[in-house]
């Protein structure tokens, strides 16, 4: 007899029998830093695949400006990279992660090295430089701003030299499939060439990356629009920490253009803000001034501009020479060039935009979540490692690291390859809807303006209970539709993941890390000192 899940278990309908159908020993789930590390890892295995909702240059591995943290020089120490994190964190780090993340960190970027990643080098060592949080240089770049791309297409590059792992681009994956024994047994997507399509798998790990799309102002790609996170959720996997949304303080903003990060390490390396009446002002909200958390910055910002009633506030580089400008930050340089601001004599307006989902799915530190066979790691993953704010460049690290632990607990878990796997049928049919369709394009823009005016950088208990009102209403209309587009699919999940983070932010009572309440200003240990665990 066919398994018939509950009624808003799948996005769209399942059927088992009459599907397309894959097989793979290992699933990986996005092919950013962590999935293409995962699947080095898994290597093992006799059969690999790797999908990825758009193409490989689509994540936010592959646009990240920032380096990875590690300690390389003979000046650091892991008790000083580790402290950092832990203050970073505010007390709700899991110090066991912390301390393994920190001290696999100059292996595995030495590894990278190894396998052809370009660092930039001083005397034949990986270069470091200083960004805000850390105590010491620890930050490693390829070619200045494009560490990202250096990376992203080393692993490409080391992944398509491996028989066994087959690279499937422009999937879009709706759904976990999982069994009545709270298995995952594999997924249901949709491949823009041949339709939908069922694939199984013995093992899989969710790579999907972050949720920075689910605000007006973001510095990520329009693919960052938190599907793993759902699609998770609707499976009945826990996840944590969802009010947690790091927003980096300097994306450049021209009002009518897409968002583009400005990397901290420009204020790393001496760069500094000003108003819109030319007054350096982050000495008046911290002491360690352009160099503070970023959460600092951001809300340091966003309190300027309000007090100078301007939409932006402006990083100041005119002292930097230009040629060394050029060299250090050409992305930042040619993005710069584009716009007609001249860095030698302009100032660089920006402005604080949605960068880093801290929260995501549960896992221990085998990157196991509480779906057996099913694993996470990357931005879509709540490994314990950054508590309540990142510090700046560690996520890099943590995808390296826990890509890696993931791929080793696929290959130990050796219980059965795919080929042997028997499941009942699946059916499963969307129930039919008589409300009416709403225009999901011009909800998501509202629901991306929302989330920016209620769940923003700074909260407070009216605006967050509006943004639940208005994000079920739109629910009713959105969430009881079967779609058989992208668009439509991310929608749902966009919609589901924001109630979500209006809930959490809405149960934390307090101000700790990126997340802060204008009406609980104070950390409150004695009651919110842990994590906000969701499950459905």
């Amino acid at each position: 007899m066919a398994n018939q899940p509950e009624p808003g278990r799948y996005l769209v309908n399942v059927d088992s029998i009459s599907t397309n159908q894959l097989f793979a020993d290992c699933l990986i789930i996005g092919a950013g830093v962590a999935g293409l590390r995962a699947a080095i890892e898994a290597e093992e295995q006799q059969n690999v695949i790797i999908v990825c909702k758009e193409t490989l240059q689509d994540s936010n591995t592959f646009n990240a400006q920032g380096g990875i943290a590690s300690v390389l020089d003979k000046t650091d120490t892991f008790e000083s990279h580790i402290a950092d994190t832990l203050t970073t964190g505010c007390g709700i780090c899991d110090e066991r992660i912390v301390d393994s993340v920190i001290r696999q960190g100059p292996h595995l970027t030495e590894q990278l090295l190894r396998w052809g990643v370009d660092f930039d080098l001083i005397d034949g060592h990986i270069a470091t430089t200083l960004e805000g949080g850390h105590s010491c240089p620890r930050i490693a770049h390829a070619h200045g701003d494009e560490t990202g791309r250096i990376i992203t297409e080393t692993l490409v590059k080391k992944v398509k030299q491996i028989q066994n792992i087959k690279i499937i681009e422009n999937f879009y994956t709706i759904d976990l499939i999982t069994n009545e024994d709270n298995q995952c047994i594999g997924i249901i997507g949709h491949d823009k060439h041949r339709g939908p399509q069922i694939i199984w798998a013995v093992n899989t790990i969710l790579a999907s990356g972050g949720a920075g799309q689910l605000y007006r102002e973001t510095t990520n790609p329009e693919v960052a629009t938190g599907d793993g996170l759902a699609m998770a959720y609707r499976a009945g996997a826990v996840l944590r920490d969802l009010e947690f949304m790091q927003f980096h303080p300097t994306t450049l903003y021209i009002a009518g253009a897409t968002r583009a990060l400005i990397t901290e390490t420009l204020r790393g390396e001496g760069a500094i803000l000003l108003d819109n009446k030319g007054r350096r002002f982050m000495t008046d909200y911290h002491e360690a001034a352009e160099l503070a958390p970023r959460d600092i910055v951001s809300r340091a910002i966003l309190e300027q501009m309000r007090k100078t009633e301007s939409t932006h506030v402006y990083l100041d580089v005119r002292h930097f020479d230009k040629k060394h400008l050029t060299e250090r930050f050409p992305l930042i340089s040619q993005l710069c060039e584009s716009f007609d601001i001249e860095t030698s004599t302009d100032l660089i307006p920006v402005r604080p935009s949605a960068h880093y989902m801290i929260g995501g799915v549960k896992t221990d530190a085998k990157a196991a979540t509480s779906i057996e066979n099913l694993y996470a790691c990357g931005e879509a993953a709540s490994t314990g490692l950054h508590g309540a704010n990142r510090l700046g460049s560690n996520s890099l690290l943590e995808g390296l690291v826990f890509g890696k632990i993931a791929g080793q607990s696929v290959s130990q878990n050796k219980k059965t390859v795919v080929s042997h796997i028997k499941h009942a049928p699946i059916k499963y049919q969307v129930p039919s809807s008589d409300r009416t369709i709403l225009d999901t394009t011009d909800i998501r823009n509202s629901l991306r303006s929302l989330m920016w005016r209620n769940v923003g950088i700074t909260r407070s208990a009216k605006p967050l209970e509006e943004a639940q009102e208005i994000i079920k209403f739109w629910q009713r209309y959105v969430m009881d539709k079967m779609f058989d587009q992208p668009e439509g699919w991310q929608c749902q999940n966009m919609l589901t993941i924001c109630l979500l983070m209006a809930q959490a932010a809405q149960k934390r009572q307090e101000s700790r890390g990126v997340h802060f309440r204008r009406d609980f200003p104070n950390t409150n240990d004695k009651n919110f000192k842990k994590h906000v665990d969701i499950t459905r």
